[in-house]
């Protein structure tokens, strides 16, 4: 970057004959086409079109002298350079500058926190009648960046999610541009081709023979897991597609006890009910009880209803424990059961050779939930679901739609994969996971996870070994690190006392306070169970190194010092 700190996009005009300029309407001649460069310092231009020959671009002048002109046009959803060309410029070099490069600065705070009713008051979130100028849109960007939560910040570390990955912004920024809808060849040839390959890749890590089975890119985790419940009831019973709920009988699905939410939310959702998931009790590190799992299938088939599924969590959202695969694998078998793994969060360790054995027997299951943008730290979403049984999906859910996914095309209509979404118009989700995983290759994603592991080992054991600071799990699977701070003045309060249960509750209410109030950095806290209130560091940001975790610590120790 250059020694103010600013990136800036420029736009050269270029002519070439052979190069269309988009609208004619837009006022410039079809022998002229834009690159995009970015200057550091010195300029970084691609590589010259035929012919080169620089014009000016557009002035604030010449958009004063058309104001009128382009306020007739503004309404027009179509792009040309005689009016957006600058504003584009300027808003990009905005986001580059201000949500990618200042925004990720250790120096720079995490968030600037400002309470509802005066954020309602700093920000121009009213609608009008009339447009705004460009110069008022930029302003309205800028205040935007200025008041948002800075998630790709080194010192975010409040949920499943963090950090700007360079390639699966830029990822992002071109499924933007090219705006598909992935569900027919006709319409996103490249993409339809593209989540093939990447699913069929993660079906083999998985440990899916060969890659085969099915599965798609979907809107977060909790659809996924819905995608597994459905295609799990379909397995058990095909005629629940036409016939309904009225022709089944009571249906039960069990899961953790420390699961994600998911589960009830969309059992209730799809009509089975949510008291019908029947939650198994955890052990001490929040690892399904084999044994309290087979006495509740037994339970429930002694109640005369229909056991039909099993969803395990690998990495579950608070500890970050990874239940028995093998063990619940076997139960499965043994009672005929679905056998999912909801592995949004852990999934990504199976990237890496050392900690992918945290997820052994998960080649065992029919189905896998899996989120790129959790661990490997994708940009949101980047959701997937995983199924070794091929066609199961378009057998759940396929209607044949004969306005879109006619089968006289002619071409092989077996790439018009929509039909097996319950959705119709979907997001290009694996364009920037695709694009990561092209720039990083797959010893990349390994290497990226090793480093997470070995912040969350090395922080783990500071804490260990500093004063005030407790474990609530001693030893983390995940990089969950769930850990009490007891301040210099609760330390002398028996820890039997309910004085001391009370305070230390109202200790990480406190210090996150004040953490998001000086902006210096953002980590969560819960209860669980019968515990009180404790910290949760969670870490996917493969910039961090040792000197960050020590900042953490420290951190916490100021924050807390005086309760």
């Amino acid at each position: 970057m250059p020694t103010n700190g600013m990136f800036d996009v420029a736009l050269q005009v270029i002519e070439d004959a052979n190069l269309s300029s988009g609208s004619d309407s837009a006022g410039v001649s079809e022998d002229e086409d834009v690159q995009l460069f970015c200057t550091t310092g010195n300029v970084v231009s691609s590589k010259p079109l035929k012919k080169p020959s620089l014009k000016p671009v557009t002035t604030v002048k010449d958009e004063d002298q058309n104001k009128m002109k382009t306020n007739a046009k503004r309404y027009a959803s179509l792009p040309n350079r005689e009016q957006h060309q600058r504003f584009l410029t300027d808003f990009l070099s905005e986001v580059l500058n201000n949500a990618i490069f200042n925004a990720t600065d250790r120096s720079n705070k995490v968030l600037n926190w400002v309470d509802p009713e005066e954020l309602k008051r700093s920000i121009d979130l009213s609608l009008k009648a009339e447009p705004d100028s460009h110069e008022k849109l930029l302003e309205l960007a800028r205040a935007t960046i200025d008041h948002s939560v800075k998630t790709g910040h080194p010192y975010f570390m409040n949920q499943l999610f963090s950090s700007v990955d360079v390639y699966g912004f830029a990822g992002q920024c071109l499924t933007d541009a090219l705006n598909p809808s992935v569900y027919t060849f006709e319409v996103s040839p490249v993409f339809v081709l593209m989540e093939e390959v990447v699913l069929k890749e993660m079906r083999t890590i998985v440990g899916f023979p060969g890659g085969s089975g099915d599965g798609i890119f979907c809107p977060g985790g909790s659809m996924a897991n819905g995608y597994a419940i459905s295609c799990a009831r379909f397995k058990h019973m095909p005629d629940v597609k036409t016939k309904g709920l009225h022709s089944l009988p009571r249906l039960v699905i069990f899961t953790s006890e420390d699961a994600h939410y998911s589960i009830k939310k969309l059992a209730s959702f799809m009509g089975i009910g949510s008291d019908n998931v029947y939650p198994i009790r955890t052990d001490a590190v929040g690892k399904i009880q084999p044994d309290h799992l087979e006495a509740e299938i037994l339970r429930a088939k002694s109640e005369g209803a229909l056991p039909f599924m099993v969803s395990a969590t690998a990495g579950t959202t608070v500890i970050g424990a990874f239940d028995p695969l093998e063990q619940i694998a076997d139960l499965c078998q043994k009672y005929d059961l679905w056998m999912h793994v909801d592995a949004a969060w852990g999934g990504g360790a199976l990237m890496s050779k050392k900690y992918r054995t945290l997820l052994k027997g998960v080649e065992r299951a029919d189905s896998v939930t899996w989120n790129p943008h959790k661990l490997l730290a994708a940009p949101q979403q980047c959701s997937t679901f995983l199924t070794r049984h091929e066609g199961i999906l378009s057998g759940c859910h396929s209607t044949n739609a004969t306005y879109l996914f006619q089968k006289d095309k002619f071409y092989d209509t077996q790439y018009d994969t929509g039909d097996k979404h319950i959705q119709c118009g979907r997001r290009a989700d694996v364009l920037k996971f695709w694009f990561m995983w092209r720039a990083k290759g797959t010893s990349g994603f390994e290497q990226h996870i090793d480093k997470v592991f070995e912040n969350a080992e090395y922080f783990t054991n500071s804490i260990k070994a500093r004063p005030g600071f407790e474990m609530v799990i001693e030893n983390p699977e995940c990089t969950n690190v769930c850990f009490w701070y007891v301040p210099p003045g609760l330390r002398q309060v028996p820890r039997d006392s309910a004085e001391f249960g009370e305070r230390l509750h109202k200790v990480a209410p406190k210090v996150k306070e004040r953490m998001m109030r000086e902006g210096s950095m953002m980590i969560t806290y819960q209860p669980i169970h019968d515990k009180p209130n404790f910290f949760r560091l969670v870490l996917q940001n493969s910039g961090l190194d040792k000197s960050d975790m020590n900042y953490i610590i420290d951190e916490i120790e100021r924050l807390a010092s005086d309760l």
